[in-house]
């Protein structure tokens, strides 16, 4: 394998990319690389990641392979003092492994597995899998990526704590584990947990008297990313706890991130001093993604799963599933496996078949009932939305009303204007443009257009 790389690159290239790292872990087509400093890894990350990536598929005889770069020090005596390092070694033996030029590199894939020394010092568990590579960019999420980018360039400096929050399945999860796979990384010392474990480790604490090591533990990182922060609402210890942990760390200039389903404002029985940390930095959402980034997701799946799909296949997937990502890689699976156990051909035909089992398709209810839904929605009556009444809560469920009429309805302009009191088509036009930018930048418009549509498709 050695040699193979060093007929490619230039002599410069291959000390510092070969000579200097080591396979610290493989497995199902992801590499972990280490390298000896966080100079080296930027370095190769930025000049040759792409390079690598294709010679690791060659040898492995994949499409594709996912490459995660790591800082692993040479020995304990140079680690600098911050950022705290990723990995240490507890024998001279183990300490040797590590500096052995390229010993990774050299080994079959099947022995590919850390060393003692390679044990990761980051605590929870951190998916390999999600990274910012890994993560497709979209209108509907692009704000929420610039931010995490920023974050781990500067962490603990610029958008402290960063909030994260959207509906099931968008991608929150996936960006705050890239977040932290950056920072480790980076040698940063990460600590990535649920406000589920959270809790859990706070009572478990309390009861074995052991709050010193809590403490201990959430507080002597870098980094903090808690994901579905939404669950600590009503927990009066558990908001009392991470109030104090999130100021120890923020005084300390160390990263805090959270992910939640709603934006802080809107978090129910929560102390207002604690909303008021959650406000205190940058808010970001993540919303539904639209057609193209839904094609994009399914064919960035598709590549790095090794399936060959036909692009019709994913045109016909991406235009069915409009909810998240998760169901649109749920049903592209589907369908893969579909065609592999039955030893079908993987077509349109097929693929509609099956999407008609995971995902069918529901008849929306005629105009003039979406208006009444809607209206019955906000409190009002059909007339209100059909009539001349200009209040500010009439026109803003009239507004909800045409934009539903021209998504889910599929109606024209000027047929949603005659529905809605004769209304122009510069009307209806504006109107629908409002709601969706509001989609992007208000939870309480989000929730409000979810529950419709599915209102719209009950008998």
């Amino acid at each position: 394998m050695l040699a193979e790389f060093a007929l490619e690159m230039p002599s410069g290239q291959f000390g510092v990319c070969i000579q200097a790292s080591q396979v610290l872990h493989y497995e199902d087509g992801h590499f972990i690389i280490g390298l000896p400093s966080a100079y080296y890894l930027d370095w190769v990350r930025d000049r040759l990641r792409s390079k690598i990536k294709r010679k690791l598929a060659s040898i492995m005889q994949r499409r594709s392979v996912d490459v995660t770069f790591r800082v692993v020090p040479a020995s304990r005596s140079n680690l600098a003092a911050k950022p705290a390092p990723l990995y240490e070694a507890s024998s001279v033996e183990e300490a040797k492994s590590v500096q052995s030029p390229a010993a990774g590199l050299m080994q079959p894939p099947g022995s590919m597995l850390p060393t003692a020394s390679a044990v990761h010092r980051s605590i929870g568990t951190l998916n390999s899998k999600y990274t910012f590579e890994s993560f497709v960019v979209g209108k509907h999420n692009r704000l929420a990526f610039t931010a995490a980018e920023m974050v781990v360039r500067q962490p603990g400096q610029r958008f402290n704590p960063l909030y994260i929050y959207g509906g099931v399945g968008l991608g929150k999860t996936h960006l705050l584990n890239a977040i932290g796979n950056r920072l480790v990384e980076k040698g940063y010392k990460v600590l990535y947990c649920s406000a589920e474990q959270f809790t859990n480790d706070l009572v478990n604490a309390i009861r074995d008297r052991t709050t010193d090591q809590f403490r201990a533990k959430y507080r002597e990182i870098d980094a903090l990313l808690v994901d579905d922060i939404q669950f600590i609402v009503g927990k009066e210890s558990t908001q009392e706890e991470l109030f104090h942990t999130f100021n120890h760390l923020h005084a300390a200039d160390k990263q805090v991130v959270f992910t939640s389903d709603c934006p802080p404002g809107e978090l129910p029985r929560i102390e207002e001093r604690l909303r008021n940390r959650f406000e205190g930095g940058l808010k970001t959402d993540i919303v539904t993604p639209d057609y193209e980034a839904r094609l994009a997701i399914l064919r960035l799946k598709a590549e790095r799963q090794g399936m060959s799909v036909p692009e019709e296949v994913l045109e016909l997937i991406a235009q069915r599933i409009e909810s998240n990502v998760r169901e649109l890689e749920g049903a592209l699976n589907h369908i893969w496996m579909h065609a592999v156990m039955h030893d079908q051909p993987l077509d349109s035909r097929l693929a509609a078949g099956v999407l008609d089992m995971v995902a069918p398709q529901r008849s929306v209810c005629a105009p003039t009932r979406t208006i009444e839904r809607v209206a019955a929605y906000f409190g009002l009556t059909p007339a209100d939305l059909t009539g001349r009444r200009r209040t500010a809560e009439i026109a803003h469920a009239r507004q909800v009303a045409m934009y539903l009429l021209r998504m889910e309805n599929n109606l024209s302009l000027p047929a949603i204007g005659e529905h809605l009191g004769g209304r122009d088509h510069s009307t209806v036009s504006h109107g629908i443009d409002k709601i969706a930018a509001e989609l992007q930048r208000s939870e309480t418009v989000r929730q409000a257009v979810v529950h419709l549509r599915e209102q719209l498709y009950l008998p």
